[in-house]
């Protein structure tokens, strides 16, 4: 910022009508001026250096070209995330993409805490019920249900992919509590076989089970319970991550019975609580991975 000289007249009358501390507070902002320009320098000479060494322009591979894939796994980004989700019934108060929205928003802040990982598609599909018998969320339209062959074939699937793109460790995890066995026994049978070639391939389960525990954990002291089913955790982490207003029907929260698809009372979700949620998936997630994935090979 320029700060203009008055002319000798007006330097003159200005001195003898000088409120105090206008001074100083002239200087203060001189130098804030000054510090901002030398900041944003700084955070412009990163963003450079950043883009020099092949920094994605996003962690998510369907935003990606096939050379900035490329480019990004040879500038180090070597982990590869695979989350699925589900689309299913969330009570009349929730769309049926929750999961899918939840997952998306955490792999995507998993990748950017960990500074070397992208993120494939999720799988929006998971086991949710008998689709012939209409059982469990398949007596709701609007849910899908899939195998547990077919949804571990294609975690299998993607997984082989991400070996042939070059990605070095590869992280199976889920956001719906149906087919957790199958990410995780897809894990063991793959890492066994890639493992002696120096491919890993690793279950996130702490992403689900654990950060769910946190949340109970959180909530107990407050009164309050998860819920089985489109609760309060469930409601609470849409609510943090919808941020348009579009997949959360404030209006139409009520406690859950049978007929609903409700288990829980999602009235007492917030978004401040699901910003605390998904805090949990990511840092519990995080830390098992680091766990995992010694430093010097991520």
């Amino acid at each position: 910022m320029n700060i203009e000289k008055p002319d000798a007249g007006a330097q003159s009358a200005g001195a003898r009508n000088t409120i105090p501390g206008t001074e100083c507070r002239k200087h203060e902002r001189a130098h804030k001026s000054r510090f901002e320009t030398k900041f944003a320098g700084a955070a412009l000479w990163l963003c450079l250096i950043s883009c020099a060494a092949g920094a994605a322009p996003s962690v998510f591979i369907e935003d990606l070209a096939w050379p900035e894939v490329r480019d990004a796994i040879a500038a180090g980004a070597t982990t590869a995330i695979y989350y699925a989700g589900s689309t299913e019934q969330n009570g009349p108060h929730m769309a049926t993409g929750k999961h899918n929205f939840i997952a998306r928003h955490v792999a995507g802040k998993i990748a950017e805490r960990l500074g070397n990982a992208l993120v494939y598609p999720i799988m929006p599909f998971a086991p949710t019920g008998d689709a012939l018998k209409r059982t469990e969320h398949m007596r709701f339209p609007g849910s899908v249900s899939v195998s547990e062959g077919t949804y571990s074939a294609v975690a299998r699937d993607v997984a082989r992919s991400a070996r042939a793109a070059g990605f070095r460790h590869i992280l199976l995890m889920g956001d719906h509590g149906g087919g957790q066995r199958a990410l995780e026994q897809a894990a063991v049978d793959l890492d066994r076989l890639w493992a002696p070639g120096g491919i890993r391939v690793h279950y996130i389960g702490d992403v689900y089970y654990g950060s769910e525990q946190r949340a109970r954990e959180y909530l107990a002291p407050r009164s309050m319970s998860v819920g089985r089913h489109a609760g309060v955790l469930d409601t609470a982490e849409l609510m943090f991550v919808d941020s348009g207003g579009k997949w959360v029907r404030r209006d139409k929260l009520a406690p859950g019975d049978d007929n609903s698809g409700v288990d829980g009372d999602p009235r007492q979700a917030s978004t401040e609580l699901g910003r605390t949620f998904i805090e949990f998936k990511v840092d519990s997630a995080v830390t098992r991975i680091r766990q995992l994935v010694p430093a010097g090979k991520r």
